[in-house]
């Protein structure tokens, strides 16, 4: 099968991980690199593929099998419809867009036109996420209960002085890992049905914020509790415990989730099942039976890709629709929207 060529845009930090798993993929090519920045030039020199300031000019001038949009949430939409109606597949960095009127805008053109469009939620390759979905719909946790998670760490300043836009409302921590965190509990939970949040930006003193803890309510009945921040000193994270993505140090007795059921639980991403093996044995005077699921780690990112160039060549699906960016964003908004408020805010349509 030929490979698919793919241009991407934007070649900051994610751009560029898309761009070197590109270049590793068996499936794929990259064509082009589209950025107006000085230094990307220098990137594009390196990987010898041509330069473009915009999509509408890479467009103008070549036709590539799909297109990455690793660019600034605010050009996503726009982005994006450019390369619907030139007929191009598009992988596009989470969020779907910058605000939920604009998410509802490019979801709906999707839909009607039946456009390509892969939104870049990557942890939903992930092999951890399978396995922890497949054990949940399995039964063997029992009906579930609550959810406990954290997404905490410590970026440096560098990573805002490289893009100031992060300092500001929608660079901060619920739009840029938050709504990845809202997926992974989507996909494992069910659906969320309502949120309450606090916020601060005590530490930072951004005009965004860098802490939340956040309450979730499921369609199932379950409860979840989850706390964020980009400014502590934690290897709690989904990067810092899945040993998925080598630029992270990782410590592997560290855990992110906890999903709780009715007869048992899971911890994520050490995959340690603590359960009762009788109904008749449960009961926090017994002990627990455990398990530790073995399973095989690969970079979600490079799956990601395989996966678009799939989409691409008419094989499969897209595994996140355009609907699950815009029920991810909207999550993430009502997160916001609820801390700022005061109130418990409901995240159905």
């Amino acid at each position: 099968m030929n490979k698919v060529r793919i241009a991407v845009a934007g070649a900051g930090s994610i751009g560029l991980r898309h761009i070197e798993e590109i270049r590793k993929s068996r499936s794929c090519e990259l064509c082009a690199i589209v950025d107006p920045s000085p230094r990307a030039e220098k990137t594009a020199g390196e990987v010898a593929v041509p330069l473009f300031r915009s999509v509408a000019e890479l467009l103008a001038n070549d036709k590539p099998d799909g297109v990455v949009l690793a660019t600034p949430n605010h050009l996503h939409v726009e982005q994006a419809l450019q390369c619907m109606q030139a007929g191009v597949a598009t992988l596009l960095e989470k969020p779907l867009a910058h605000t939920l009127a604009e998410g509802i805008r490019l979801c709906d053109e999707v839909e009607r036109s039946g456009a390509k469009l892969l939104v870049g939620h990557h942890r939903r390759h992930s092999a951890i996420l399978r396995k922890a979905c497949e054990i949940v719909q399995s039964g063997m946790l029992g009906p579930i209960v609550a959810i406990v998670g954290s997404a905490l760490f410590y970026k440096p300043d560098n990573y805002f002085d490289e893009a100031p836009w992060r300092r500001q409302p929608g660079g901060g921590p619920i739009l840029m890992n938050m709504i990845h965190e809202v997926d992974n509990l989507r996909a494992i939970a069910g659906e969320i049905v309502a949120v309450q949040a606090f916020t601060s930006n005590a530490t930072r003193r951004f005009p965004v914020e860098d802490t939340a803890a956040i309450n979730l309510k499921f369609e199932n009945g379950a409860l979840g509790a989850f706390l964020l921040s980009d400014t502590a000193a934690s290897a709690k994270s989904w990067e810092q415990t899945s040993r998925e993505n080598d630029r992270y140090p990782t410590y592997p007795d560290e855990d992110c989730y906890a999903v709780a059921g009715t007869n048992g639980s899971l911890s994520i991403p050490t995959m340690r099942i603590k359960y009762y093996a009788r109904e008749q044995d449960r009961s926090w005077w017994k002990p627990f039976s455990t398990r530790v699921i073995e399973l095989e780690r690969v970079d979600p990112l490079a799956a990601q890709i395989e996966h678009f160039a799939a989409v691409i060549h008419g094989d499969t699906k897209p595994l996140v629709t355009a609907r699950d960016g815009l029920q991810n964003l909207r999550v993430a908004e009502a997160i916001i929207e609820a801390a700022q408020s005061g109130r418990a805010i409901n995240t159905t349509e």
